[in-house]
């Protein structure tokens, strides 16, 4: 079976900034309530107590969702503590395991790149809260309109040295009333060393409540004008979405024995 078209399109018009992958502790310590939540921006804070709250997040241990595609379900599991990854299809399996990345694909059915994908479907889901990661920083940004309401926000950078393209920028605005995530623009740096202001504008609208936390039920790429933004380009959902407290058994993330390291 082949992979969903949009997807492979999505591969390869769009990039998201992720955080590096290193070799992680696969039980790391819990945030407890009783711990002192980051220093955020205020705004970033209502804007993450809108969609659940910091702490409850970081009490979440396991989540998991369903990219239908074009005839090829993906299911997406991540481990939230150490972002371990996996992704099951009838066609092949792919996994972070904490160091290195992994493929299994006896039919050859993959075409794209195993180290971009495992958990970039992941960094989309999981926004606002993956914009709370360490090594962040955030500053002030003009507000965002969109058929004439005007959308606050933040534009977000990276300290130098975090992920694979510090140099990318994100840009969160959020609905000046209910303080719910409304629109992430981002830019695309990867494998440059300079800046770019092409901002790229991704919908965030329709939510569900998974666990106490609101996640999307699906998002859109607009089309756009610099930040004037035009109609949506094509959309992606998400299905049976999961978050649990507890942890996948440890091998869950581990390479088969018939399955490949990637590079």
């Amino acid at each position: 079976m082949k992979k969903s078209t949009m997807l492979l399109a999505l591969l390869a018009v769009f990039a998201c900034k992720k955080a590096p992958e290193k070799s992680q502790n696969s039980n790391p310590e819990p945030v407890t309530e009783e711990k002192a939540e980051p220093n955020f921006p205020e705004s970033l804070t209502k804007v993450l107590d809108a969609h659940g709250g910091f702490n409850h997040w970081k009490q979440q241990r396991t989540l998991s969702f369903v990219l239908p595609g074009n005839g090829t379900p993906e299911t997406h599991t991540v481990d939230l503590w150490s972002r371990r990854d996996r992704i099951d299809t009838d066609a092949f399996t792919m996994g972070f395991d904490g160091n290195r990345a992994w493929l299994l694909d006896t039919e050859k059915a993959y075409k794209g790149n195993v180290m971009f994908y495992h958990n970039l479907m992941f960094y989309f889901y999981a926004m606002p809260f993956v914009l709370s990661d360490q090594g962040i920083v955030y500053s002030e940004t003009e507000d965002l309109t969109y058929e004439g309401k005007a959308y606050p926000g933040l534009k977000i950078g990276f300290q130098s040295g975090v992920g694979a393209s510090s140099n990318d920028e994100y840009f969160l605005h959020f609905d000046p009333e209910t303080h719910q995530m409304a629109w992430l623009g981002y830019t695309v740096t990867f494998g440059s060393e300079a800046t770019s202001d092409n901002v790229r504008w991704i919908r965030y609208h329709d939510w569900q409540k998974v666990n106490g936390i609101l996640l999307p039920k699906s998002i859109s790429w607009h089309k756009y004008e610099g930040k004037t933004i035009m109609e949506p380009r094509n959309t992606l959902t998400f299905e049976k979405a999961k978050l649990s407290g507890k942890p996948m058994p440890d091998n869950f993330y581990q390479k088969p024995e018939n399955a490949e390291f990637v590079n």
